[in-house]
């Protein structure tokens, strides 16, 4: 139990395999790689969305603007190869924006300090009524092929964005747990004075947590529009809370300096493999959100127990160790009094 609690992305890998078996114990036939694929697949930008949440939560931030930027992004792949760009740049021309709303919602937090809660619920706002500005209200459709056989498998049922997806957050996972950058972000999150004296640059991690948040938001919306063929006006909306859901699925700490990225790819995949379930039993689509949350609500719940039951314990044991006749937690006879001496 302690390891679990320890190690929250085998807490949330094991809520996977069982969630997993009991879809197959209900239907033997969904026991193939063609599920695992397709479960993937849908969780593709819900995985990014909670990478790049995972990075700004690190540094003790959080970012609740990133659906309309994915929106703002999908919109701008679409009318840039619309306009008869090419795709490579079309979607350079997406990272590029996704990449500016990223650092502008830094600059609002680290520049002009702005809690960041506030700042990124203003740039919701902004960066939603901006797309609808861009388009008028209207749906971009037409989109080419070229665009939409990026999300067609492949091999073993994964797509061309799917192993992009992968790559993504296998690079991400080794720099945040092995090199020094990646240490910083836990740095800032966890001790911001420390972090100073350290000679960490907490303002430029901060600045870049945002911005790499921003260019996987833009990664974000390319998926989008590649599944799905076309981009509505309303894309992105409520794709916020579910990444920071993910997020502390995964052991993020919205206290900061806690959890790894691959924690936070587990709990996006988790999420998503909730909604594939019930769509795979039929159940109406307006009990996804509920019992997602409730998932939500009850591993909360329980984590919370369990941790302040552990933590009960740890400090039982600390506190015994100072008891009198029990040094480093062993019993130990007590040293005699000494007699005074008789002159």
């Amino acid at each position: 139990m302690k390891m679990l609690l320890r190690n929250r992305e085998l807490s949330a890998l094991l809520a996977i395999l069982a969630l997993f078996a009991v879809l197959v114990a209900l239907n033997p036939a969904y026991f193939s790689f063609q599920t695992l694929g397709m479960i993937f697949a849908s969780s593709q930008i819900l995985i990014l969305l909670a990478l790049g949440a995972a990075m700004v939560m690190l540094t003790r931030n959080i970012d609740v603007s990133v659906g309309s930027t994915v929106g703002l992004c999908a919109i701008a792949v679409g009318i840039a190869l619309n306009s008869g760009y090419s795709l490579p740049v079309a979607m350079l021309f997406a990272l590029t924006i996704g990449a500016l709303a990223g650092a502008f919602n830094g600059f609002l937090v680290v520049g002009l300090r702005i809690p960041a809660i506030v700042a990124t619920l203003g740039t919701l706002g902004l960066y939603r009524g901006g797309m609808l500005l861009w388009t008028g209200g209207k749906w971009i459709e037409g989109l080419p092929s070229s665009l939409k056989s990026l999300s067609e498998p492949v091999v073993i049922g994964i797509s061309p964005i799917g192993f992009g997806v992968l790559i993504l957050a296998g690079i991400g996972a080794w720099i945040f747990s092995r090199t020094l950058f990646g240490r910083d972000f836990y740095a800032v999150g966890d001790n911001l004075a420390a972090a100073r004296q350290l000679g960490v640059a907490v303002n430029r991690t901060r600045m870049i947590a945002f911005t790499l948040n921003g260019v996987l938001a833009a990664c974000a919306g390319i998926v989008f529009a590649s599944q799905i063929g076309f981009v509505p006006n309303q894309t992105g909306s409520g794709l916020e809370m579910k990444a920071i859901a993910a997020c502390v699925l995964g052991g993020i700490s919205l206290l900061g300096g806690t959890g790894t990225l691959a924690g936070a790819f587990l709990g996006a995949f988790f999420l998503t493999q909730i909604d594939t379930v019930l769509v795979l039993f039929k159940l109406p689509a307006w009990w996804n959100d509920f019992i997602a949350g409730l998932v939500l609500l009850g591993v909360l719940v329980l984590d919370g127990r369990l941790r302040q039951a552990l933590a009960r314990h740890q400090r039982a044991l600390k506190y015994s160790r100072f008891q009198p006749g029990n040094r480093g937690g062993k019993h130990v006879t007590p040293f005699p009094k000494r007699k005074k001496e008789v002159a």
